[in-house]
């Protein structure tokens, strides 16, 4: 079985390979704004699903997509829109906690595994010269909840009950293990 990610996010990509999965990208259209979902999880597990049924799935194929939401207080936090959609956000989380949602679908032509992973993520207090000058980098634009763990936005980071890889875009190892227990079929690297 060939494995494909249908995902542009780079750190998805990167988690694939620092776990040893051998794989393709493929692009897929999702219109995300049909699903209007407001609670965290059902949104995450929607779009991840959505994102599987827009990309097309050949013989000897299992496609993965995922989705990520930061949620505080079960308000959802996406990507933000602008400076001033960062600024309340960062504002937002400084010294609270909140949950990374990450869902993941893994797709063949005779099969599908949903997988949801839920990290807690506790910030430390910022001070509005934390908030300003990361808001002012073009770090967190594009990612959910605004920031980013895996590079300057771990400065802000307390502590984490949960999986580190589910806060990055991806629960990598429970994918790999989802690939390895598909069937004898697929070869990984291991």
């Amino acid at each position: 079985m060939n494995i494909v990610l249908a995902s542009s996010s780079p750190r998805r990509q990167a988690l694939l390979n620092q776990i040893g999965i051998t794989f393709t990208l493929r692009t897929q259209t999702a219109d995300e704004s049909k699903i209007t979902e407001h609670n965290p999880v059902k949104k995450v597990t929607k779009l991840a699903q959505l994102k599987a049924d827009m990309t097309p799935v050949y013989d000897d194929e299992i496609v993965i997509t995922a989705d990520t939401i930061v949620s505080c207080d079960n308000e959802i936090f996406e990507k933000p829109e602008d400076v001033d959609d960062a600024c309340r956000m960062m504002t937002a989380l400084s010294g609270r906690h909140h949950q990374v949602h990450t869902a993941v679908v893994l797709k063949s032509k005779v099969k599908s595994k949903q997988i949801l992973s839920t990290t807690d993520v506790y910030f430390y207090e910022l001070d509005n010269d934390d908030i300003l000058n990361y808001i002012h980098t073009n770090e967190p634009y594009d990612k959910a909840g605004g920031y980013g763990i895996q590079s300057t936005g771990a400065r802000f980071v307390k502590k984490i009950n949960g999986d580190y890889c589910t806060i990055v875009g991806l629960p990598a190892a429970e994918v790999y293990h989802a690939l390895k227990n598909w069937d004898e079929s697929i070869i990984l690297n291991d």
